[in-house]
């Protein structure tokens, strides 16, 4: 993989991630008075996404050229969600409530998947039609 696409794949990841934490914060409608507490969400989804997900193979080359591969970073998400909920709750030192770990897992993990699956349509769906 050319180095352009993984870095468009990390920016893409990056950004999905802040795109998951705006839509939290705005559907408790705190967007407006966030701030610079958006990192307290943000920033360990991010660094629990950098732990887990080269460990399934999502910066593989050939993992990503494969569409049947996608549903890995969905899985990532899903154990990247209690390290991201465990190290916000460490933050703010208040407690992990499961459902937050639940939703923001899931939501998380459908918009990577939606994101990873809209990079494999821009670079490699043409290449994979016409061998």
């Amino acid at each position: 993989m050319s180095n352009l696409r993984m870095v468009v794949l990390i920016i893409g990841d990056t950004i999905t991630l802040g795109l998951v934490t705006l839509y939290g914060f705005a559907s408790h409608d705190e967007l407006e008075t966030a701030g610079l507490r958006l990192l307290t969400t943000f920033l360990p989804l991010v660094f629990a996404w950098i732990l887990i997900s080269p460990h399934l193979g999502l910066f593989d080359s050939q993992r990503l050229e494969e569409p049947r591969q996608l549903w890995r970073s969905f899985w990532a998400m899903v154990l990247a969600a209690p390290l991201a909920a465990w190290m916000r709750g460490a933050w703010l030192k208040t407690p992990i409530q499961p459902i937050f770990v639940v939703i923001i897992g899931g939501i998380s993990a459908l918009a990577i998947l939606a994101w990873r699956s809209l990079f494999w349509l821009m670079f490699y769906r043409a290449r994979n039609k016409h061998g």
